[in-house]
């Protein structure tokens, strides 16, 4: 290849205004959305450890017994009464203890927290982290229209990043070319077009990852139509294992011992991610074990399935898991950066924020284009700096009220984004940026400080003193941002004509 030839072959320049036209439509049309997915999903990379700081009183464990295990079950049932499901997820190197979720019959489903000795040490204590992390899963949207519309922001992010390509045929040539010191246009357009290129293969992935797992339902009817003659069932089968027939008569609880001996013998070296145990309590209830050798790779492990007796049911070998199950689970590892340890999720939480930064630019350089050509929206362009800065000030102010006050995160966090929004009304961008850095900043100060003021003397996880000191650098970098982007009065004062 000659040096300095463009790696896209030449193509006319009405095609690629054509493109840049479409890549811009696209990205506005969708921009908050995939702001706010690129955004709460790089901040649900650490969903752990935010569970670990959220509850930062219960020492790590690194194994629990069988006999832990079924008395963590029985604990669970007797005290939320009788389940649909139950799912134990025991010890693992990235959450390093025993967790119980529960599914009842009546009711909301309830969280637990049990000892090494498998006995229950209260609910789970862990309101912030889940609101964050359902927050990207479907928006908090009832959860199967939620997670359809978190694919199509999907598709319509993997889609701009293609556009994108197209519509900038000297992207690679230039990929390290950065114009400063002129146009703060120019800047912005080359920070965008660097960062979007560098990340590329992250943000293809996570763009790609993200759509195949929210349009989940439709892969599987679309499946089901050319393999399956629609049977929706047939399909499902590929990825989900086996059910234990229905029989609500009652009977003891799952033997959750005898299944994992009969593991340790069929699969030796095996041990078990997620006990999910079907209709607890039923003669047709059922064993669902997940075990691998390493939990830090993008399979979680086979799916080994048993009747309630703890025997392996008949209908699957219960040392090999479903090829579909085991896509399907490499899929949601490789999206979320579960794996890997703490050095894979740093690496994600870096690129996350880049393909933040390449959302939240795009918009500006397009109103920046506007401007420079004689028609400025300085109302969409106060709009957009308050939905940008929005979310670090309202993600801050909803853990700081979890923390603190117990509140539920979901409305404190709507609260604060419709009171950022709010200020587009009376600010000038320049003003509206700088005040919510500032107070964003304050905020997640005051959590780190807080936090470790509230559990002094308590903490017994050492992740929680990371987190908190990772909290108090986040200010420290958004307060030093903010006062250095004070503009001279008569900048503040300018503020064209809509």
């Amino acid at each position: 290849m000659t040096p300095g030839k463009p790696i896209w072959p030449r193509v006319p320049s009405g095609f690629v205004r054509a493109v840049l036209a479409g890549h811009s439509a696209l990205g506005l049309a969708f921009a908050a959305l995939i702001y706010l997915v690129c955004f709460s999903g790089t901040v649900a990379v650490f969903v752990d450890e935010f569970r670990r700081w959220e509850r930062p009183d219960v020492a790590p464990v690194a194994a629990v017994s069988p006999e832990a295990l079924q008395r963590a079950a029985s604990e669970a049932v007797a005290r939320y009464g009788k389940a649909e499901h139950v799912f134990i997820y025991p010890p693992t190197a990235a959450a390093p203890r025993l967790r119980i979720y529960v599914d009842p019959e009546k009711g909301e489903d309830a969280q637990m927290l049990a000892g090494p000795d498998g006995r229950a040490l209260g609910d789970l204590g862990t309101d912030w982290s889940e609101f964050m992390a359902r927050l990207h899963i479907n928006l908090h949207l009832p959860q199967t229209w939620g997670i359809f519309v978190v694919g199509l922001t999907g598709v319509a992010l993997l889609s701009s990043l293609i556009s994108g390509l197209f519509a900038h045929p000297r992207v690679f040539r230039d990929a390290f070319h950065l114009r400063w010191g002129g146009s703060k246009r120019l800047q912005e357009a080359d920070l965008h077009n660097r960062i979007g290129v560098w990340g590329l293969p992250f943000h293809v992935m996570i763009s790609l990852t993200g759509a195949l797992l929210g349009l989940t339902t439709i892969v599987v009817g679309v499946l089901a139509l050319a393999v399956f003659k629609g049977d929706t069932e047939k399909a499902y089968a590929l990825f989900l294992p086996p059910h234990p027939a229905d029989d609500p008569r009652p009977a003891p609880m799952p033997d959750i011992e005898r299944a994992l001996a009969n593991l340790a013998r069929m699969a030796p070296g095996q041990a078990p991610t997620l006990v999910g145990l079907e209709h607890p309590g039923e003669r047709g209830g059922g064993i669902l074990i997940i075990a691998g050798t390493d939990d830090r790779t993008l399979s979680r492990g086979d799916s080994h399935v048993f009747d309630a007796r703890g025997e392996p049911m008949a209908d699957q070998d219960p040392g090999r898991g479903t090829l579909g199950a085991a896509i399907l689970q490499a899929i949601g590892q490789l999206h979320f950066g579960w794996y890997g340890g703490l050095a894979v999720k740093a690496v994600y939480g870096l690129l996350g924020v880049g393909i933040t930064v390449v959302t939240a630019s795009g918009v500006a350089i397009w109103l920046a284009r506007r401007r420079a050509r004689g028609r400025p929206a300085p109302r969409w362009e106060r709009v957009w700096i308050a939905a940008a800065w929005s979310q670090p000030f309202a993600y801050a102010a909803s853990a700081l009220a979890a923390v603190l006050a117990g509140a539920p995160p979901l409305p404190v966090w709507g609260g604060a984004t419709v009171a950022a929004l709010a200020g587009a009304l009376v600010w000038t961008p320049a003003r509206l940026s700088r005040r919510l850095r500032l107070a964003a900043g304050a905020l997640l100060g005051l959590l780190g400080t807080a936090h470790i003021a509230l559990w002094w003397g308590r903490i017994a996880d050492p992740v929680a003193w990371g987190v908190d000191v990772a909290l108090i650098l986040l200010a420290l970098g958004l307060l030093t941002s903010a006062t250095r982007l004070r503009p001279a009065p008569a900048a503040l004062a300018a503020e064209p004509a809509e």
